[in-house]
């Protein structure tokens, strides 16, 4: 098997995998420890030696046979996905789609990795620009994206010349697991990409191994911060992505019905579970009721359950543990006093995580609810008066993922964008995530780092630029 999972040492302890939906143990997989990661990073150095030689025309034909396996197994890696993380079947066929787009722009590498050249910068001197790997990469995943967010990471990288090491999350192994087999099928050399699956001691392994010279995360706003202050420590690469509070702008010109729909996927869409979702609704003037009655109505027609279900509109969150973390922010909002006019513990029943669609009115901006990161599907309503003071609340927030306005006006969405403090901005979107081809651009708190993720960034993130000068006698 050319792209491999970690050889384990003997007498490791399983952990399960469960399945959110109805509590049962779907699967076991054993954790590595750090004498694992110090092989699996022995491994992938060795294999970067000769991979880096392999011409970048040759090196994408993989990842051309990995993008053609990975469309004819896409709804096969939908059903694991659903199975093990709890989103909806279509919300997993739209994540397996995003991620066989990013190997499909990882193909181009011969033209994203091309330089620069000049002749006569002096007389008879010329310069010229190229990009070369950097050597073992890292990722460490979440649980929320297992099959877009690891593309993200190691097509690129690979792409570009390097080895990889994934850690995915250990609560989601099964479908980066499956992705990478076809990899191997796709005849990806032995050593190119490697998993390990485990908890921190793993990641502080990764952290701190001097073979690995970069590392790429996405996860939570704390850990995001003691990925990056660690691994630069060592002298690393770092791209750390982290935490949002995403706001949903909706002014008195918006179209009500398509701006509902729009928010009920932003909100509710993958059970609130995204580092873009929206989870603040900011109510613009005398917009305020008709959007709340409206998102009300929507709520109470959204079906809860089991994700296989073709009629379910959400389904469970991942754990259990999330799923009580959630509804304990349903409590703190109630005690802090903002009225709850949706609550979705009355769907925290049987033996599955759910929790159904929660919505608070009269959030006052300096609620929890309204500053902290709840990633589950509780969405809050704060009104204001003007455009002005929704762009002052959305740039007090610590984070910078990503906003959206909903208006008819053009003059009112580009003071919006241009004003806001915010690294992806949308315009009457559900969600606005960057196609491939584009960084996904958190700013603030959501990101530590200098080269974001994918698009031309990828590119950047996983090369060095080389100068070369030369004159001929």
């Amino acid at each position: 098997m050319a792209t491999i999972e970690a050889p384990l040492s003997l007498d490791r302890d399983l952990h399960p995998v469960t399945n959110p939906a109805t509590g049962e143990t779907i699967a076991q997989i054993a954790y590595a420890n750090a004498a694992d990661v110090d092989r699996a990073a022995i491994a992938a150095h060795k294999a970067f030696l000769s991979w880096r030689e392999v011409p970048v025309v040759d090196r994408v034909q993989p990842l051309y046979r990995f993008k053609a396996l990975l469309e004819k197994h896409s709804a096969e890696l939908a059903r694991t996905l659903s199975t093990e993380n709890g989103k909806t079947l279509d919300d997993a066929k739209a994540e397996v789609m995003r991620a066989i787009q990013m190997v499909e722009v990882c193909c181009g590498m011969p033209s994203l990795m091309m330089g620069d050249s000049l002749e006569n910068v002096s007389r008879g001197i010329d310069c010229h620009t190229i990009r070369q790997p950097i050597g073992v990469c890292a990722g460490i995943t979440p649980f929320n994206f297992p099959a877009m967010v690891p593309m993200w990471m190691y097509p690129f990288a690979i792409a570009c010349g390097n080895t990889f090491i994934l850690k995915p999350s250990e609560k989601v192994p099964l479908t980066p697991v499956r992705a990478a087999e076809l990899l191997s099928d796709a005849g990806l050399p032995e050593g190119v990409l490697t998993l390990v699956h485990g908890g921190k001691n793993v990641v502080d392994a990764l952290l701190k191994h001097p073979l690995v010279r970069a590392i790429s995360f996405v996860g939570s706003t704390p850990v995001a911060k003691y990925i990056y202050a660690t691994a630069a420590a060592e002298g690393k690469r770092v791209q750390a992505l982290g935490g949002a509070k995403n706001h949903l702008v909706v002014m008195p010109d918006a179209n009500i019905e398509k701006s509902v729909d729009a928010i009920m996927s932003s909100a509710f869409g993958a059970a609130g579970e995204r580092c873009l979702a929206g989870s603040v609704l900011v109510a613009v003037g005398e917009v305020g009721e008709p959007i709340l009655e409206a998102l009300l109505a929507r709520c109470a027609k959204l079906r809860v359950g089991d994700p296989a279900d073709a009629a379910t509109g959400m389904g469970p969150l991942v754990t259990r543990e999330h799923r009580d973390r959630v509804a304990g922010y349903v409590d703190r909002g109630v005690a802090e006093g903002a009225r709850l006019v949706c609550d979705g513990r009355e769907q925290m029943h049987g033996s599955g995580f759910f929790l159904g669609p929660t919505v608070f009115d009269a959030v006052k901006p300096t609620m929890s609810i309204a500053r902290e990161e709840i990633f589950g599907p509780v969405l809050s309503v704060i009104r204001v008066d003007s455009l002005t003071a929704a762009i002052d609340l959305v740039n007090s927030v610590p984070f910078g993922n990503t906003t959206t306005i909903y208006t008819s006006d053009g003059k009112s969405a580009r003071e919006f964008a241009t004003r806001i403090e915010v690294g992806m901005v949308g315009v009457n979107m559900a969600v606005a995530a960057p196609m491939a081809f584009f960084p996904f651009s958190g700013w603030k708190q959501s990101f530590f780092g200098d080269i974001h993720a994918h698009g031309k960034d990828a590119v950047s993130f996983y090369t060095e630029q080389k100068v070369v000068m030369s004159r001929w006698f």
